[in-house]
C-alpha cells in the first residue's frame, strides 16, 4: 500500500513539473508578443485650488478657500492610427464629477484627423486652451472669452475634422444642438488659424508657451445654428522669447454671440473684446521665474428678452503676479480683478492666490 502511494506521488510530481514547464515555456513565448501588441495608456491629473477675497459694492466682503477643479486624464491607442481620449473633471462648486472629454480619434496624418464624441469644438483660442493652459487665472469671467454654447466646460457632442498644413490649421465639424441649447438643429462650427512664425502642433492650443516658441498666430472661428443664430470671433497671440529664458506676450480677442451662446441668457447679443499683455522675467528665483500680467476686457449686452432687461456694459481689469515653476505643471498665481457694470449688475473686486499642479 505504501509503495503504491509513493508511486502515485512520484507520478504526480513528474506530471506537475511537466505541466509547469510547459506553461512557463508558453508564457515565455507569448509574453514578448503581448508586450509588443498591448497599446500604451497614458494617465495624468491636474488640480486647481485657490483662496479668494470677494468685495462687492453695497454688500459684505467674503473669504473662501476653493477647490476649483480636479481633472483625470486618460488616453490610449487602439491601433497605430486610432486613439481614445477620456477626461473627467470634479466640479468644486457642485461637488460632482463630470465627463469632460470622451472621443474616438482617427489620425491618419497631420492633414487628416477625425474625432467623434465629446470634445472642444472649433471656437476661440480661449476655449481651445481651457483653464489649465490659460495664461491668467480668472478666465471666462469677462463676458468675452469662450461664450460659445457648451454642455460642460466648453465641450460639445459631435464630429470633427482638423488638419495641419504647415503653418495653417483648419478645423470644421457638426455638433448636437439639443444638448447644447435645447434646439435640435445641428450646430456647424469652423476655425482657420495661421501661424506666421513658429507653428503650433495639434488641435488644442495654449494661452502662452512661456518662451518655448516665437509665435505670431491669427485665428478666425465661427458657429451657426439655423439661419438666424451665430457666434464668431477673431483672436491673436504674439509671443517672443527673451534671452536667458524669459518671454513677452500679447493676446487679444474680439467676439460676438448673436443668439447663440453668450454669458447672459437674458440677452440676445453679447459682444466685446480684450487685450492681455505679460512679461516673464528671465532670471531664476529659486526653482521658478516671476511673471507680471495685465488684462483689460469690455463686453456689451444688448437685446434683452424683456423690457426690464436693460442694456449694460461690463469692464473687467485683471492683474496677475505669477510664479512659474514648471510651466502649466506647477505655478502659483496671485491675482486681482476689478469688475464694473454701468447698469443691471453690482460692481465687485476680487483678490486671491491660485495654485495649479499637473502630472
Amino acid at each position: 500500500m505504501l509503495s503504491t502511494r509513493v508511486c502515485e506521488r512520484s507520478l504526480t510530481r513528474v506530471v506537475g513539473k511537466t505541466l509547469s514547464d510547459a506553461a512557463f515555456l508558453l508564457l515565455a513565448l507569448v509574453a514578448p508578443l503581448g508586450a509588443q501588441t498591448v497599446p500604451p495608456v497614458s494617465i495624468g491629473g491636474g488640480v486647481q485650488t485657490s483662496f479668494v477675497h470677494n468685495d462687492p459694492d453695497g454688500g459684505d466682503a467674503t473669504d473662501a478657500f476653493l477647490l476649483n477643479s480636479v481633472r483625470l486624464y486618460v488616453s490610449g491607442s487602439a491601433t497605430e492610427h486610432i486613439k481614445i481620449m477620456f477626461n473627467t473633471e470634479y466640479d468644486g462648486a457642485k461637488n460632482t464629477v463630470n465627463v469632460l472629454d470622451a472621443a474616438a480619434q482617427f489620425g491618419f496624418s497631420d492633414k487628416v484627423n477625425i474625432w467623434l464624441g465629446r470634445f472642444l469644438p472649433p471656437s476661440d483660442r480661449a476655449n481651445l486652451y481651457g483653464p489649465y493652459y490659460a495664461h491668467h487665472w480668472s478666465v471666462y469671467t469677462d463676458g468675452v472669452q469662450d461664450g460659445y454654447p457648451f454642455i460642460f466646460q466648453g465641450r460639445a457632442n459631435g464630429a470633427l475634422y482638423w488638419g495641419q498644413f504647415g503653418k495653417v490649421k483648419l478645423s470644421g465639424g457638426a455638433f448636437d444642438g439639443a444638448s447644447l441649447d435645447g434646439d435640435t438643429t445641428v450646430v456647424g462650427a469652423g476655425r482657420v488659424q495661421i501661424d506666421f512664425w513658429d507653428p503650433e502642433a495639434g488641435y488644442y492650443l495654449n494661452g502662452t508657451y512661456y518662451g518655448d516658441k516665437n509665435l505670431l498666430a491669427l485665428g478666425v472661428a465661427g458657429q451657426m445654428q439655423g439661419s438666424d443664430r451665430s457666434a464668431y470671433n477673431v483672436d491673436f497671440l504674439m509671443e517672443r522669447k527673451v534671452p536667458m529664458g524669459g518671454a513677452v506676450s500679447v493676446e487679444a480677442e474680439w467676439a460676438k454671440y448673436d443668439r447663440l451662446g453668450g454669458y447672459n441668457p437674458s440677452y440676445g447679443v453679447d459682444d466685446g473684446g480684450y487685450v492681455l499683455g505679460s512679461y516673464l522675467f528671465p532670471a531664476l528665483v529659486g526653482p521658478g521665474r516671476f511673471e507680471i500680467l495685465g488684462k483689460f476686457a469690455k463686453a456689451r449686452f444688448r437685446d434683452g428678452i424683456t423690457p426690464v432687461d436693460l442694456n449694460y456694459n461690463q469692464n473687467t481689469n485683471e492683474v496677475n503676479l505669477n510664479y512659474v515653476i514648471r510651466q502649466f505643471n506647477a505655478r502659483v498665481m496671485l491675482f486681482f480683478k476689478d469688475t464694473r457694470f454701468d447698469a443691471v449688475r453690482t460692481d465687485f473686486r476680487q483678490v486671491g492666490v491660485g495654485v495649479q499642479l499637473q502630472m
